[in-house]
């Protein structure tokens, strides 16, 4: 497995695979890996010959007292991971690589009316720099496809817009949840939880299971049901965010005869968990 820091060297390694015929997946993450990228890696061997995994920590996309300093870095054992996965290349590149004139002279790309909603709305340019990084990425490696996971149901959405709007000639991948025993979402930044709230945390996911259910029985009072939900789980010790029965495909309230989702985004302690539900 190549571990690659610069964009001339992707490209270099890139158009040989592309010589050779090969069909190239990319896997964007942030590094700090756990069971659920892996499996967007298989994912990814599954249907492309040439899987490249991306490690970044994106500063564009974390806002004012977020995380951004705090995000482990972790690429050592990302790198045995991945390698272990069968991953064929590592694209590490530094914040100077990918944004050589500074962040504010950056030009941005950006999904308006999606990207407000729900994680945009609790984190204002969140997914702007979710889908400047994206693209260029996608320039980057021009990838055929690009794997992702459906935890981030809306930055799934949004980065598919993002491709149809702009006629990026790229196949997205969305990948099921991977989930601890307990139900939790996989996720980086449960490592900022501690022992007790690590309990609690899995029940989020219960409190989705049980709105489904409701939804499922004939109660198409949505906002009691959010409503509810919400209540439920300030009572077991989260701080709400936002929680939502949306239509799937635009992410607004959901009308009965829609298809729909349940997002939901909450604090316990330092973390900001997210999940979803479709129903």
């Amino acid at each position: 497995m190549q571990t690659l820091h610069t964009i001339a060297e992707l490209r270099a390694a890139v158009r040989q695979h592309r010589q050779a015929g090969k069909r190239i997946a990319l896997v964007p993450t942030m590094g700090n890996l756990h069971r659920g990228h892996l499996r967007l890696v298989e994912t990814a061997l599954q249907q492309a010959d040439v899987v490249i995994t991306s490690i970044f920590v994106n500063p564009l996309q974390f806002g004012a007292n977020e995380d951004l300093d705090s995000y482990p870095r972790t690429l050592a054992e990302d790198q045995k991971q991945l390698a272990a996965a069968g991953c064929h290349l590592v694209f590490a590149p530094s914040v100077a690589e990918v944004y050589p004139e500074g962040q504010a002279l950056q030009t941005l790309v950006e999904v308006p009316g999606l990207s407000d909603l729900h994680c945009g709305a609790s984190r204002p340019g969140h997914f702007r720099g979710v889908t400047t990084v994206v693209c260029k990425l996608f320039n980057m490696v021009q990838p055929d496809i690009a794997v992702f996971g459906l935890k981030d149901y809306q930055q799934v959405a949004v980065i598919r817009k993002m491709v149809r709007d702009l006629c990026i000639p790229v196949d997205i991948i969305g990948v099921p949840t991977e989930r601890a025993a307990s139900g939790l979402a996989l996720s980086s930044r449960n490592g900022y939880l501690t022992a007790e709230e690590l309990a609690s945390a899995a029940q989020l996911q219960q409190t989705l299971q049980r709105t489904a259910d409701a939804v499922r029985n004939g109660n198409l009072d949505f906002p009691a049901l959010e409503e509810a939900a919400s209540e439920a789980l300030e009572a077991a010790g989260f701080r709400r965010d936002y929680y939502c029965i949306v239509n799937r495909d635009t992410l607004q309230p959901a009308r009965p005869e829609d298809d729909k989702v349940i997002l939901a985004a909450a604090f316990l302690g330092r973390a900001r968990l997210i999940d979803n539900l479709e129903i």
